[in-house]
């Protein structure tokens, strides 16, 4: 007797071992419960969502708390989400859901530290010409560089760019050999059956504890020609536009000024320069190629037609044509 109740004994612990252990692996982990955070890298002060989501577990009928900074915000059944505004830029907010499940709470927390990032443009190669205020813009088939200017701040002051890493996306498509450790600018020839593009970056301290992003859509311009007026003394008369019927009354030189075609150097014989008067092509002997000269002949007056073509013979979709009416 005292046998089969040692026996009986064993198997019956042995038994209750395996359900205390089959429970504790049917218990719910933080990690079947995820959190999504939109947008990922606020702006200062801007409105940030949170949102919980599992595969393990109804969240629809458990309670669930919202804290900020400690404090309870809200408590309830089926709160699977929450809206904040983001704090000032390098500040920060610990939110904090904890899930009520019927096997145990779970916490889950976030930390919310927005910081500022900049994002600059330019087409490297579009020309423009001298005093021009804007910036230059890019056309069909242009090198477009972007660079990214965040602006973390630690106990210390600002974390320098170069020393954080980067990660860039290019019409939601990561950009693998472009992104990495100090790569704070990216480099691409626009598509031109592509009207805009849209490029985006999330830069992170090595640390990985501060980060900020930003994204930029750039589009496409048009190459334009515009005539001024050289003058002798004076030199070319940037500030007015030749309009488009010009009257001269002697001799008198247009300068033509391109604006966004490339390459820069004016001088590059991939760039094809063809004059015409009254549609039939000139052939000047100057060596700057953006200069017409013009003579008003004594006792003739008239009107003709002066019209400038400009090819790139690598782009063709660089091509532009600009014509003016001279009366004389």
């Amino acid at each position: 007797m005292n046998m089969k109740l040692e026996k009986f004994l064993f198997l019956l612990f042995f038994t209750t071992a395996i359900v205390v252990f089959s429970s504790g692996v049917s218990a719910a982990s933080s990690s079947s419960i995820s959190v999504n955070m939109a947008p990922e890298n606020p702006n200062p002060y801007e409105n940030v969502n949170i949102t919980l989501s599992s595969y393990a577990s109804n969240l629809d009928s458990v309670l669930i708390t919202w804290s900020v900074d400690g404090k309870i915000v809200i408590s309830k059944i089926g709160q699977k989400s929450f809206s904040l505004n983001a704090p000032a830029a390098n500040a920060e907010v610990m939110v904090l859901a904890t899930i009520f499940l019927p096997d145990g709470e779970i916490e889950k927390r976030l930390i919310i530290r927005p910081a500022v990032m900049t994002l600059l443009f330019q087409a490297t190669d579009s020309y423009v010409p001298p005093f021009y205020r804007g910036k230059a813009l890019p056309t069909a088939d242009s090198e477009i560089k972007i660079v990214a200017m965040p602006e973390i701040r630690s106990s210390s002051g600002f974390y320098n760019s170069k020393n954080m890493t980067y990660s860039w996306k290019k019409d939601y498509t990561n950009m693998q050999e472009e992104s990495g450790y100090g790569k704070n600018f990216f480099i691409y020839v626009n598509d031109y059956l592509d009207d805009s593009s849209n490029i985006s970056v999330v830069s992170s301290t090595v640390d990985q504890r501060y980060s900020s992003g930003a994204n930029i859509t750039v589009g496409t311009s048009e190459p334009k020609i515009v005539f001024y007026k050289n003058d002798n003394e004076l030199g070319t008369i940037w500030e007015r536009e030749l309009p488009s019927r010009h009257t001269i009354q002697n001799d008198e030189i247009i300068l033509a000024a391109p604006y966004f075609v490339s390459p820069k150097d004016l001088r590059n014989p991939r760039l094809v320069w063809s004059w015409f008067i009254n549609d039939t092509q000139i052939a000047l002997q100057n060596l700057q190629k953006n200069l017409m000269p013009l003579k008003a002949q004594e006792g003739i007056s008239g009107t003709s037609k002066v019209k400038l073509k400009i090819e790139n013979m690598d782009r063709i979709f660089q091509t532009t044509s600009k014509e003016i009416n001279i009366e004389f």
